[in-house]
């Protein structure tokens, strides 16, 4: 039974979208799936073909952020079996996985038996600076996620945390082929998020902050921390010693985003904002 799964899904070309938490992958995922002829999507736990939810169950019904990030990956067995079936009993030709990173795509993809993403395409590519910070907004404060099928199919699955519909009309001058007149999206309020503000103490976040930078560079030194907490999520101050030698340059910058991605994924709090300072190169 193995094998046949394993062979049929190797004919499928895979495509992938990602991007941090919160930076609008699932707002955007049916216009990447239309541009590619994609009829199916991976995307937070769910096996979604066109307008409908096929297999899985969605991450957003998690009652704490942990356990939604094991759904998203398919850590259960039994969850990712189904989903592999499915698959299986489905004319599959091509099929979109979101992720925040290439390294998760890569791993949903190996659970659910399937090839490697053949095509990788990132946020920054299909939307701008301007409308990632407004998507990234819209989630740290109102606690807002997309799900990519119409709301009839989430009010019938997942009641509990339907929050919206959004309708999106069609562009002028796009083929009509291509691209419907009109589609929707649902909005919803995960229960992770209805939850509040997650509180953690200073001393606790300074080691998880410690952690992801020794983790990301093992020969970068952390010097001071200030850590700020306010209602939109944590600021934190990080002054930083490198060893002469080191190439940091622009990496500064995947730096922040590897911390801050790293502490929301595993513990669900806010990290509103990250300033990264070098002090010394010793």
């Amino acid at each position: 039974m193995f094998w046949n799964i394993l062979w049929f899904l190797k004919r499928i070309k895979v495509y992938a979208l990602i991007g941090a938490s919160g930076t609008g992958k699932s707002f955007r995922a049916k216009l990447i799936a239309q541009k590619y002829g994609i009829n199916f999507i991976i995307d937070d736990g769910l096996l979604i073909r066109d307008n409908r939810i096929l297999a899985g169950h969605s991450a957003k019904k998690e009652k704490t952020f942990l356990a939604a990030v094991k759904v998203a990956v398919f850590d259960e067995k039994a969850h990712r079996d189904e989903v592999a079936r499915k698959l299986q009993s489905e004319k599959v030709d091509k099929i979109l996985i979101l992720g925040t990173s290439e390294k998760m795509v890569n791993k949903i993809a190996a659970r659910l038996q399937l090839p490697v993403p053949g095509k990788v395409i990132k946020i920054e590519d299909i939307a701008t600076q301007e409308e990632i910070e407004k998507a990234i907004r819209t989630r740290r404060i109102e606690g807002k996620h997309v799900i990519p099928v119409p709301s009839i199919e989430v009010k019938r699955n997942y009641p509990n945390i339907f929050y919206d519909a959004i309708k999106i009309f069609r562009r002028k001058g796009l083929a009509p082929a291509l691209v419907p007149k009109v589609h929707e999206k649902s909005v919803v309020r995960p229960e992770y998020s209805k939850r509040g503000k997650v509180s953690i103490s200073e001393a606790a976040l300074s080691q998880m902050v410690i952690h992801c930078v020794d983790e990301y560079n093992e020969n970068i030194r952390i010097k001071k921390m200030q850590v700020k907490d306010s209602e939109a999520g944590y600021r934190l101050v990080i002054t930083i010693d490198v060893p002469y030698g080191t190439q940091l340059g622009g990496n500064i910058h995947e730096l922040r985003q590897y911390v801050i991605d790293n502490i929301e994924r595993y513990t669900g709090i806010l990290i509103e904002e990250v300033n990264i300072i070098i002090d010394k190169i010793v």
